[in-house]
């Protein structure tokens, strides 16, 4: 059968093309008897508004784009249900993509939104990403995420990710842990290199000696690094991951190495993804609450492309401030015995060796 058009919906209402479209974009007011006899009509001949058409006449598509930096795993999915969720309630829909963290993959999927979407959503990891939005977006609303955000002038939302990680390593002293590893992140990922440098802080101003392992956010690359340390003579006491994917990974590692965690090594995570609480022990995180920040990021950007025109202009930075959640994998250290005076942990510069040592592991 074919779809009926808004003439087939002003021949059965009686009406002219002009009042159906006046019913359905609620543009202009039109008479109660009117709208009750267009809408009787689009039901009945079950009829559905063309998009391309709509945008034409109000300048508007209802839709906005969403770019990822990738589309696998419980955070971007989390992040995506939050965004999904706010755009439902506001009458918006959703394109998604992924520069697969690549810049010119990025510059292509801003591309390919223009004039498809009322706004763009762009979360990247890399120090360019106000550049790169400034450059394609043009005149369209952009919201920016973490990527070069603060310095952007543009509206943008930022984790405290140099904040939350230093929360992690002073509960981990708390706990009585002395020989602190930090799985860290990708190198050129500005979240991971805001990460490491709270680890950094935080242990040196502890009195510590930094354990770092580079890993990519994956759970395969945590497991690797948790292998590596779980059979090594000088192991830390506890580790600290960029992000729960990557703690898990490690934890497990350690675990199918007969190392007990927390009680041999204590791990905490970053993000609070849902399987954090479901892994045994469970991870203690620093939450960013991500369908939180996903439902906020959407409705703040409907704001900004609904207010267009107005004098007022959203150029604000929103910090989210990680929460420590505390859980069974991080219980406080049983006591052992003390470590000699001056006695420090080595750095650990890759995944295969310890720096200042003779062999490998």
């Amino acid at each position: 059968m074919k779809a009926a058009t808004i003439r087939d919906v002003a021949e059965r209402a009686g009406v002219s093309v002009a009042s159906v479209s006046r019913v359905l974009n609620g543009a202009d007011p039109v008479s109660d008897a009117t709208r009750a006899r267009v809408l009787e009509a689009t039901t009945a001949l079950e009829y559905v508004p063309h998009s391309g058409a709509r945008s034409l006449s109000t300048s508007r598509t209802q839709t906005v784009g969403v770019i990822l930096p990738d589309l696998y795993g419980e955070f971007f999915s989390e992040l995506i249900r939050g965004m999904d969720v706010a755009a439902r309630v506001h009458g918006y829909h959703l394109i998604v993509s992924s520069s697969h963290d690549d810049a010119d993959e990025a510059s292509a999927a801003i591309r390919s939104m223009r004039g498809r979407v009322d706004g763009l959503i762009v979360l990247s990891p890399h120090l360019d990403a106000a550049k790169l939005t400034a450059s394609l977006a043009g005149r369209l609303p952009v919201l920016l995420m973490n990527g070069g955000a603060r310095d952007a002038g543009r509206p943008s939302v930022v984790v405290d990710n140099h904040g939350g990680a230093v929360a992690a390593v002073e509960h981990l002293l708390a706990t009585g842990r002395r020989r602190i590893a930090h799985v860290a992140g990708p190198a050129g990922n500005i979240e991971a290199e805001a990460r490491l440098a709270g680890y950094l802080e935080a242990v040196t101003r502890g009195g510590l000696t930094p354990i770092v392992v580079e890993g990519d956010f994956t759970q395969a690359s945590g497991h690797r690094v948790g292998a590596i340390l779980a059979r090594h003579a000088s192991r830390p006491d506890a580790v600290f991951a960029a992000n729960d994917i990557m703690a898990i990974g490690a934890m497990l590692a350690l675990q199918e190495a007969g190392v007990r965690c927390p009680e041999d090594v204590a791990m905490v995570g970053f993000d609070d993804v849902p399987l954090a609480e479901l892994v045994r022990p469970a991870l203690t995180t620093l939450r960013i609450r991500i369908v939180d920040m996903g439902r906020n990021a959407l409705e703040r950007l409907v704001r900004i492309i609904e207010s267009a025109g107005s004098d007022v202009a959203d150029t604000a930075c929103e910090v989210v401030r990680p929460e420590l959640v505390v859980r069974p994998s991080s219980k406080p250290a049983i006591p052992t015995i003390t470590p000699r005076a001056g006695a420090s942990a080595p750095v650990v510069s890759d995944m295969t060796s310890f720096k200042g040592e003779d062999h490998n592991v």
